[in-house]
């Protein structure tokens, strides 16, 4: 068979495979419509109808996610049988429901990815397919049966030319999956064992993001019933970072996904300012939560010297004694402060009671009582409807949110930390929340708990509105019936033609109806709810988070099932743990698998050579990851006097024809840079799709950009100034008007050019 054919024959394939996934899109849409039209329907009917809808609607979204690029690749075993592979499963409309493409993650697709000349793993050929839209473009054959003397013409002899193509590709500022090039080391991870904690490490450019991000994917696959209720979370270092990774898993068919940075972890609250590198140091030390704690005991409060209460014309008075016998017995019971309110409720009113009792009730002839166990009850029941009565409660042991402890604490941190940790984390209390505040608001959640007796006369209350709500439609519907019915009464003078929905159901049952209708995905439910407790949690940059960060993850994940990916020589935030055993000791000590990934195939040896002189002059001994390939370009470090005219040219001469360009510059300078540079702006999050785009290091982290212009690198520190050297694919460019830090000052010995 000649070339052409060959490319005829996975075109032909190419033209059913869309002609099925038309006819299922088709199927899909009407099958939605025709669902969500049926109205009104038993109970148990809308529950497999909304079961459809969510099944379909998924299937949908994932057939229009990867459209255009469906298939990649086809295996052709030694049976004489062939699989074509892509990016979700697909079988024909009929009886037999006959496979026509395999999804990337199951099983007999596996040796796509892993099969050699050594292993072939039952494969005589394997063969890429590349596509542009639905039009075969190429083929790549790799012959692992040595002994099968069939040619097509489309023979790879390395087998490497779709990886080179890939890794060669323009970068469009977003992240695209690796499913096509997937290597052996990464499908390791990709597939391993869902549960217990799997640390990937691994230096720039090895994958690590994408791998964990496949990862999920196959979990969702592997184990769809559990995650699909549970939910995946995907947690990563700032938004743009998000923005950049966030079209992967929808071109993998996966929507049900939820990504956050640790600062969106608490529904209501956005983390919007920025702490000060001190600030984010203290907020996230492990101690902090002890410090809360602290705080929260102080909130229980005793009466200075003490608190009168007119009570029918008695005035009683809790002292400082009374009331601490109170607090003692309420904190025995080890219940979160605002659960354990109830209590305290309970106690202050048993001690008034039994104060009032004895000022009333006393004989006055021989001490005896003269109450009855029916007569002090009725005493606790009106001391119980004396406003005085609550307002010392609330002094004493006041209901609060955790956005009030943890203001009204930074507002006055003094006596709970050091006097130098109180001047870094001191703010005022109507400060917007910065990203290190989220978990101490999450701790502060956790020690106060939710008095359920608030939370459900707050659900009634909402109950309430939503049956006025209901009525109010109901109401309207009727008016618009009767109106509808008037001309036909004297046809039908009793009007029993007329229905209306009062007749069917009331005001109560239709907004419990609308109630029970929460057609949300597991991933939106999990965003609005603090305690939710996902199914697996995969954390990117794992070594920046604080110990503060990881109370608050492992709060959301209680099995333990987790993949954390991440770098420690990389740390470069103050409060980052930066070790795996540090991280996770508290939580399953070593009861942890890890494993690292050693290729670079992002960052040429030319740039890697560079980044790792900078590294080895502060650690003699570090080993950078090997690049898989070079490109004969050598990275350049030029002095200027003229930094923002220095970066307007250089940013023309680095610009690439496609692709995009990455300025990696301190913030304080960014304002500067940006007046010399056409469309670029800064302060404003970035938006990694246009052509150049002004970062600063702790932004530019786990991006790739075509070319890199890194200025000032004196200004960084070593783990900031590793991560931008080594987020260029082709060139690398330095600017400086100071010194150089160590490791760049020596350039001839690398081959760099400095004019």
């Amino acid at each position: 068979m000649s070339n052409s054919d060959e490319i005829r024959g996975e075109q032909e394939f190419i033209d059913r495979l869309y002609a099925r996934v038309d006819a299922l899109r088709g199927d899909t849409e009407a099958g939605v419509t025709d669902a969500l039209a049926q109205g009104d329907t038993p109970m148990q009917a809308r529950l497999e109808r909304d079961i459809l809808v969510a099944e379909r609607s998924g299937l949908l979204a994932a057939l229009n996610a990867v459209d255009g690029s469906l298939c990649f690749g086809r295996i052709d075993l030694t049976s004489g049988a062939n699989h074509h592979i892509g990016r979700i499963g697909l079988r024909t409309d009929d009886a037999e429901r006959t496979p026509i493409l395999i999804d990337w993650r199951a099983d007999v697709a596996r040796p796509f990815y892993l099969a050699t000349g050594h292993t072939p793993m039952g494969l005589r050929r394997r063969r890429h397919i590349t596509t542009g839209g639905r039009t075969v473009t190429a083929l790549h054959d790799e012959i692992l049966d040595l002994g099968d003397r069939e040619r097509t013409g489309h023979e790879d002899p390395t087998g490497d030319a779709v990886l080179l193509a890939a890794l060669d590709a323009a970068r469009t500022g977003r992240m695209h999956d690796i499913v096509q090039t997937i290597q052996a080391e990464q499908d390791e991870i990709i597939r391993a064992p869902h549960r217990g904690v799997l640390v990937v490490e691994g230096g720039p450019g090895t994958g690590k993001t994408a791998v964990a991000l496949h990862r999920a994917a196959f979990l969702l696959y592997e184990h769809r019933e559990l995650l699909a209720k549970r939910a995946v979370l995907i947690v990563g270092p700032n938004p743009a970072f998000l923005g950049y990774i966030g079209e992967v898993l929808p071109a993998l068919g996966e929507t049900g996904v939820l990504l956050a940075t640790v600062g969106e972890l608490f529904p209501g609250v956005r983390a919007t300012a920025t702490d000060t590198r001190e600030a984010a140091a203290v907020k996230g030390r492990a101690d902090m939560a002890d410090v809360l704690a602290d705080v929260v005991r102080d909130w229980q409060a005793l009466p200075d010297p003490v608190i009168a209460i007119e009570h029918d014309r008695e005035v009683l008075m809790l002292d400082d004694g009374l009331v601490k016998v109170a607090r003692e017995k309420t904190r025995a019971a080890r219940l979160p402060h605002n659960v354990a309110r109830e209590h305290f409720e309970g106690h202050i009113l048993n001690t008034l009671t039994e104060l009032y009792a004895e000022r009333v009730g006393t004989d006055p002839y021989d001490g005896g009582s003269l109450l009855d166990a029916s007569d002090v009850t009725q005493i606790r029941d009106e001391i119980a409807e004396n406003p005085e009565v609550w307002a010392a409660i609330d002094q004493l042991w006041p209901r609060l949110t955790p956005q009030r402890l943890v203001a009204d604490f930074l507002a006055d941190p003094v006596g709970y930390v050091s006097d130098e940790d109180a001047a870094a984390i001191r703010r005022p209390v109507t400060r917007a929340w910065t990203v290190a505040d989220v978990p101490l608001l999450d701790e502060a959640a956790e020690l106060l708990g939710v008095d359920e007796r608030f939370a459900r006369a707050r659900a009634e209350r909402e109950r309430e509105t939503r049956i006025a709500y209901a009525q109010g439609v109901l109401d309207v519907s009727f008016a618009s019936r009767t109106y509808e019915f008037e001309d036909k009464e004297d046809s039908d003078p009793d009007g029993s033609e007329v229905l209306s929905a009062h007749d069917i159901i009331d005001a109560e049952r239709f907004a419990e109806r609308q109630e029970e209708d929460d057609h949300r995905s597991a991933a939106e439910r999990a965003a609005a709810d603090r305690t939710w407790a996902f199914g697996h949690i995969i954390v990117d940059e794992a070594q920046e988070l604080s110990p503060m960060a990881w109370r608050l993850l492992m709060r959301r994940s209680p099995t333990r099932s987790m993949t954390l990916v991440g770098d420690p020589a990389q740390t470069a935030e103050a409060a980052g743990v930066g070790s795996w055993e540090k991280i996770l000791a508290p939580y399953v000590e070593d009861r942890w698998e890890h494993t690292r990934l050693g290729v670079n195939y992002r960052t040429p040896a030319e740039i890697m050579d560079l980044a790792a002189a900078v590294v080895r002059a502060e650690n003699p001994d570090f080993e950078p990851p090997s690049s898989i390939r070079s490109t004969g370009v050598r990275p350049w470090v030029r002095a200027t006097d003229d930094l923002p005219g220095a970066v307007a040219e250089a940013v023309k001469e680095l610009t690439p024809a496609e692709g995009r360009l990455a300025v990696i510059a301190p913030r304080h300078l960014h304002r500067r840079l940006a007046a010399r540079l056409d469309g670029v702006t800064a302060g404003a999050e970035p938006d990694l799709t246009r052509t150049v785009v002004l970062l600063d290091p702790r932004q530019s982290k786990g991006l790739e950009f075509d070319s890199v212009l890194v200025v000032e690198p004196g200004l960084y520190g070593t783990s900031d100034l590793y991560v931008a050297l080594t987020r260029a694919t082709q060139r690398l460019g330095v600017l400086h008007t100071g010194r150089l830090p160590k490791g760049l000052v020596d350039t001839g010995a690398l081959g760099i050019t400095k004019p």
